[in-house]
């Protein structure tokens, strides 16, 4: 059985995430004892260790926030069409920046965060898009970016040996703070398998165009994953 236990997450500018649990006990030799919090963003997949990991496979991922929150990631000069629930195939290796409107008592306000794929999950096959890595971002981290605040969120993928059996909804988060001293991958490292890095600060675009490429981390591919339409109800 797979089992979806989204814990979840972050504060403080350092947090954590749990995904869903596997089916089989994690391989506990490929973990991050090297890497730390304060690495840059794409610094794990220099490593020696990265070789050993399958980069350029496409991971689903879902962004989602309070309400009336959007999600956009880049796309020929701009963004895509702007989603409460934004849902793509990202990457594995990769860093991507994407876009955050709409935000909670911050009219006009806007967040270029980046999401750094450093593992992936394995869903029953058919399912990856049922059972994609959650990036549920809360009011609360929306305004520390604001204020100009470091918030740092580790996604890991549950040892299902310690794994709480609860059902959750990937929109759904248990806000779970550490403090700034302790390093958020290094404790989602403890817990399981780290998949993906979340950071989200007060950076804006470059005005100059020839610095696009280097702030959006040279446009890596992603692919649209789109939900299916309802079906009409016949009468």
């Amino acid at each position: 059985m797979f089992v979806l236990a989204l814990l979840i997450t972050l504060l403080s500018s350092v947090a954590f995430n749990r995904v869903a649990a596997a089916v089989e006990p994690l391989d506990t030799s490929g973990r991050h004892p090297l890497y730390y919090k304060s690495l840059p963003p794409g610094a794990v997949w220099q490593s020696p260790a990265a070789v050993t990991m399958q980069q350029g496979t496409f991971q689903p991922v879902a962004f989602s926030g309070p309400a009336g929150t959007k999600f956009s990631l880049p796309l020929a000069g701009s963004h895509s069409e702007e989603e409460p629930e934004l849902m793509a195939g990202l990457m594995v290796g990769a860093v991507y920046r994407f876009r955050i409107t709409g935000i909670p008592n911050a009219i006009g306000a806007e967040l270029y965060p980046t999401v750094e794929l450093i593992g992936r999950i394995y869903p029953p096959r058919g399912l990856e898009t049922l059972y994609p890595i959650p990036i549920n971002l809360s009011e609360s981290d929306l305004q520390e970016a604001l204020d100009g605040n470091l918030v740092t969120r580790v996604v890991y993928l549950e040892d299902p040996q310690t794994a709480i059996p609860l059902a959750q909804q990937r929109t759904e988060s248990r806000p779970i703070d550490i403090p700034l001293d302790q390093d958020a991958l290094a404790t989602a490292d403890s817990f399981g398998r780290p998949v993906a890095i979340v950071r989200l600060g007060s950076k804006s675009p470059p005005r100059n165009p020839a610095l696009s490429s280097q702030f959006y981390f040279g446009f890596p591919a992603w692919a649209p994953i789109y939900k299916p339409e309802p079906m009409p109800e016949t009468p």
